[in-house]
């Protein structure tokens, strides 16, 4: 009985080595055995936090060479992408992506603060994309007694706008004093005189505006100019005056009719050259293009801050011919970007009872004096003065009374359009009479206003 344990427990040893020797054996071979589509270096498996890591393109230096059964170089070998499946491992289909980036992965689980948040599409952000259109009309409204003196101490409850005849609400209403965007438009189709005795005022015209205006500066005749873009007062403002002090208006002679310089042509002993030339004795009329230059200056303060108050300055004589904008065309522009025309008329302009004449309009003539139209249209004010102290004297008044006017403000419910809206302005002053305590008022607001096209 013991003999036939002891030979049953040495076979069973023996099974037993049988078998860890042939499993030994079975991994060497797989071991010896490379892949020509497959590297040794075998990577991880993929992971829910992180890409799965790319397979290296070139075979390790260190790899066994191939075993003699494997195909000769002069053989055609399948390429490593398409090599049979074994018993061992798995056919792998080919893949769209590039050499060395990681193959596409889907994140269901990440630790927290790990995962970016993700970007919404288009079409999600429109769902949450509002477009509000509010109708705001402002309207800048100077306040004067009898004498021309500016009022203070107005209330909102002192005012009421009307709107096509009809009351309006105010939603806003302040008298404080704002910064202001002016553009400075400087005549130099004047006279030599005319244009000399302004550019000694520069700097009383400096002075007159704050360190929060922003200033450019233009200059017209037969063409427009500017001369500057908007910039803060200092001394980048102060070196354009300079360089504009040297600049020089037109000839104060007597225009040439005749002679050898005349517009009939070159004479000899007082016979024409060319006796088919006509013989013009008509001085030709210089243009002056204030429209242009009214235009040019009110584009570009279209574009500046809405929280400023837009102000066009003009030191001219008021003479506008053969400009390509009409005096219609800069006032819808004007009246629809809230942009009020101040100025100086000086020249010809200042002489008392000659300026009520040149406000007449000639036909084909062009305007003696259209300035005062500018000005009545957008609730602006020009002065007329002729010296230069006067001059200096007005640069502070014209524009103290732009910056200092009240503020109103309504939302009116009609909708977008080009046509003219009219506003009316009205100050409750009951038993109005002239006096130190509670003098009459002058009311100056804009007669109305063009709406501007919706945005889009």
């Amino acid at each position: 009985m013991p003999q036939v344990i002891r030979w049953r427990t040495k076979a069973a040893c023996a099974v037993i080595a049988v078998s860890m020797f042939g499993l030994l054996a079975a991994k060497a071979q797989q071991q010896a055995k490379p892949k020509p589509d497959q590297p040794q270096d075998i990577p991880d498996a993929p992971s829910a936090t992180r890409p799965a890591q790319s397979f290296p393109t070139t075979p390790s230096a260190e790899s066994p060479a191939p075993p003699a059964n494997e195909p000769g170089p002069g053989a055609s070998a399948p390429p490593a992408s398409e090599a049979p499946p074994t018993s061992s491992t798995p056919a792998v289909p080919p893949q769209d992506n590039s050499p060395g980036a990681p193959p596409p992965f889907t994140v269901t689980t990440v630790p927290p603060g790990t995962a970016p948040p993700a970007e919404p599409s288009a079409a999600q952000g429109e769902l949450y994309k509002l477009v509000i259109s509010v109708n705001q009309v402002v309207v800048p409204v100077r306040v004067t007694d009898e004498s021309g003196r500016l009022v203070n101490g107005l209330l909102a409850k002192d005012f009421s706008v009307y709107e096509e005849g009809k009351k309006q609400a105010l939603n806003f209403f302040t008298s404080d004093p704002l910064a202001m965007s002016a553009a400075v438009i400087i005549d130099l189709g004047m006279p030599d005189i005319a244009v000399q005795k302004v550019n000694r005022t520069f700097p009383a015209l400096q002075g007159a505006f704050s360190q929060f205006d922003e200033v450019a500066v233009y200059t017209y005749s037969n063409t427009v100019g500017r001369v500057t873009d908007f910039t803060a007062v200092g001394r980048r403002l102060d070196a354009v005056l300079n360089q504009l002090k040297t600049t020089h208006g037109e000839n104060n002679g007597v225009p040439v009719t005749s002679g050898p310089l005349g517009p009939q042509g070159p004479v000899i002993n007082g016979i024409p050259v060319d006796p088919t030339t006509p013989t013009v004795s008509t001085p030709p009329k210089q243009s002056r293009v204030l429209n242009d230059a009214i235009l040019a200056a009110a584009r570009d303060l279209s574009t500046r801050n809405k929280d400023r108050r837009k102000v066009i300055f003009v030191i001219s004589d008021g003479k506008e011919y053969r400009s390509n904008a009409s005096y219609s065309d800069v006032l819808k522009v004007l009246l629809s970007n809230g942009i009020a025309v101040y100025g100086i008329a000086v020249e010809s302009s200042a002489i008392p009872g000659y300026k009520q004449l040149e406000r007449l309009h000639l036909p084909k003539m062009g305007y003696s004096d259209i300035l005062p139209k500018y000005a009545s249209a957008t609730a602006g004010e020009i002065l007329s003065e002729y010296s230069k102290t006067a001059i200096e004297g007005v640069y502070q008044r014209v524009i103290g009374d732009a910056r200092n006017e009240y503020t109103l403000g309504y939302s009116t419910r009609a909708t977008v359009s080009s046509s003219y809206r009219e506003v009316e302005v009205r100050v409750d002053r009951p038993g109005c009479k002239s006096s130190d305590l509670r003098p009459c008022v002058l009311v100056y607001a804009k007669a109305g206003y063009y709406p501007l096209p919706a945005g889009r």
